[in-house]
């Protein structure tokens, strides 16, 4: 068993290392009660360069209402991919950002797909019920997908949002509350590359 100590050491840890940003959760779901670990993160959109961008890795499972989702699926298109958590403050701060940005966008073509990250399955079909975000969200409570991103996403911090590009490369990235015009302008950005290239 994890001794509070070694928590706290491996939080403060998290918090040296600088791309974590968000709500650090306890390994085996979400935090316990009283647990108000959090880590900040400023929220900016980091659009990478073509020749600095890596593949998303293979992202795969089962939504909330349990059908299969893949992010191979939406190969082609630009995917705004975002880790959230029901207990999460930041993550319910920027829903309606997301779902604004995912309205304004859905004619261009972007898809956006969610990651409920080590979160309890029914808590986060309340959130979804609650924020009606217009798009799925896979759910991944051991926390696999988020680990598939390992170097990229720290598995640990939430929120965090990604870009994928049409090539199924990481776009752009933001550990932290996304803020509306920062989002949309970072998936204009990335929508716009195919046209300018």
């Amino acid at each position: 068993m994890t001794s509070r100590n070694s928590i706290r050491a491996l939080v403060l840890a998290l918090a040296l290392v600088p791309v974590v940003a968000g709500c650090a959760g306890s390994q085996g779901g979400g935090p316990s009660t009283g647990d108000t670990r959090f880590v900040p993160g400023d929220g900016k959109m980091s659009v990478f360069t073509a020749d600095a961008r890596k593949p998303a890795p293979k992202v795969e499972g089962t939504s909330l209402d349990d059908g299969p989702i893949s992010l191979a699926a939406y190969r082609g298109k630009i995917v705004v991919l975002n880790f959230w958590a029901s207990w999460c403050a930041p993550c319910v701060a920027e829903a309606p950002v997301l779902k604004d940005v995912a309205a304004a966008t859905k004619a261009d073509g972007v898809e956006f797909l969610g990651v409920a990250f080590k979160d309890d399955k029914a808590a986060a079909k309340a959130f979804e019920r609650n924020h009606q975000p217009g798009y799925p969200s896979l759910y991944d409570q051991p926390g696999k997908v988020a680990l598939a991103f390992q170097g990229t996403v720290p598995p640990a911090a939430i929120p965090a949002t990604l870009i994928i590009d049409r090539e199924g490369r990481i776009a752009a990235r933001a550990l932290g509350a996304v803020k509306y015009t920062d989002l949309l302008n970072a998936v204009k950005t990335v929508g716009n590359e195919r046209r300018a290239g």
